[in-house]
């Protein structure tokens, strides 16, 4: 340990006397352009006033300087002239000219800075891009690869790959679920199916078989048809929920007449257990949404409903008008959900049934599906049970 915190920190001085050098260049740098800028001038005042013999001098004489006579010497009988300079004239282009000189200065280390700081960007760029595909592919510490002065993208990067991690396991866990309820189905299709086969050639072998043991075997063979052709709508269902996107067409929908005909369809399944539906709905009761969609709902409800119900018991429609627009209660009698799974209804591919050959046992999927439908319609859907009935509520908006 000791010797990787000594490692760590003679990486941590390396990289700062890396950064130190790095600008010391780049001030260097700068001095030398300004340093070869001057020595320009000074060679162009050079090749002028020296090579060019005085240009220069002749130029500042003619246009800064004017003569002026001095005192007259008798003796020599010689007049003085005296030669001076402008200094308004040339003040304002003093004054100009180191206006030009700054402007030229400044727009070289501008333009020089420019493009260090785009080559540098581009350098930080292509370094981080890396980095962060070496932190993003490898299994290691953030700060193994990411130097002090990424600690703000280091921090987002980890919060971003462990969300990334939980919904790859999360993905993982569906598809697992999946495959072993696939497993599981496949594996149920045999029991109903090599029932049916044998009870069929069970009539078939005997034709003078007694005719209450006929219809006892005929009445069994038709239930476990009806468990096969269960299974396969499951089958069917699961795919349904993974290829197809949910999309919504909304009209205007009389929530009454649509809940008595399903009542009318449901009514083969009632009867085989005795139970029924009550319906408690305004017959003016409307809804704004998809009738299909809303269909396959209360479908998925009330089928729920019809399996866990207790025999001979009442299942319960509500419907009224309410502050958040139309509120539906689904009530039935039965064995009450434990708080821990009720919790877990909505979820995909979550059955209450433990045991996988219950005849009530579905894919699990019908909740969710009704709670995604309901949710698209900008609606909610809950569920309690307590002292064996259970309840679920639905909202949804009048337009």
């Amino acid at each position: 340990m000791k010797i990787q915190s000594i490692l760590k920190q003679c990486g941590g001085v390396a990289i700062k006397l890396k950064n130190e050098k790095k600008n010391i260049c780049k001030i260097v740098k700068i001095i030398l352009l300004i340093l070869l800028f001057l020595l320009g001038i000074y060679g162009v005042y050079y090749l002028f006033d020296t090579v060019f013999n005085g240009m220069i001098l002749d130029w500042f004489s003619s246009n800064f300087a004017y003569e002026q006579s001095g005192w007259y010497d008798e003796k020599q009988n010689t007049q003085y002239i005296y030669e001076r300079v402008n200094w308004q004239a040339l003040k304002a282009v003093a004054i100009f000219s180191l206006v030009f000189l700054a402007g030229i200065i400044g727009s070289s280390v501008y333009i020089i800075l420019h493009f260090s700081l785009k080559k540098q960007q581009k350098k930080l760029i292509s370094k981080t891009a890396e980095m962060i595909h070496d932190y993003m592919k490898k299994e290691c510490d953030v700060s193994e690869i990411f130097p002090q002065e990424f600690s703000e993208i280091s921090t987002q990067l980890v919060q971003i790959k462990a969300d990334m991690e939980r919904k790859e396991q999360y993905l993982k866990m569906e598809t697992q679920k999946k495959n072993d309820l696939i497993t599981y189905l496949a594996h149920d299709l045999k029991t109903p199916l090599t029932s049916v086969m044998g009870y069929l050639n069970l009539l078939e072998d005997a034709p003078d078989m007694p005719l209450a043991q006929r219809e006892k075997y005929t009445h069994i063979a038709r239930k476990k048809a009806e468990r096969l052709d269960s299974l396969i709508q499951e089958f069917f269902e699961i795919t349904r929920y993974n290829l197809q996107n949910i999309t919504l067409e909304k009209e205007n929908i009389d929530l009454y007449y649509m809940l008595i005909q399903m009542k009318e369809e449901f009514y083969p399944v009632l009867a085989q257990k005795g139970n029924s539906i009550e319906l408690k709905v305004p017959e003016d009761l409307q809804v704004y949404g998809d009738a299909d969609k809303l269909a396959r709902v209360f479908n998925n409800i009330i089928r729920n409903a019809v399996s866990y119900s207790y025999p001979s018991s009442v299942i319960t429609i509500e419907g009224q008008k309410s502050s958040d627009g139309v509120c539906l209660f689904f009530r039935n009698k039965g064995k009450t959900i434990p708080k821990e799974k009720l919790s877990r209804v909505f979820q995909k591919f979550f059955r209450i049934d433990e045991a996988r050959s219950s005849d009530s046992a579905g894919a699990g999927l019908g909740l969710a599906i009704a709670k995604e439908i309901v949710e698209l319609h900008g609606g909610s859907i809950s569920a309690i049970s307590e002292q064996e009935e259970t309840i679920f509520q639905i909202v949804l908006s009048e337009k």
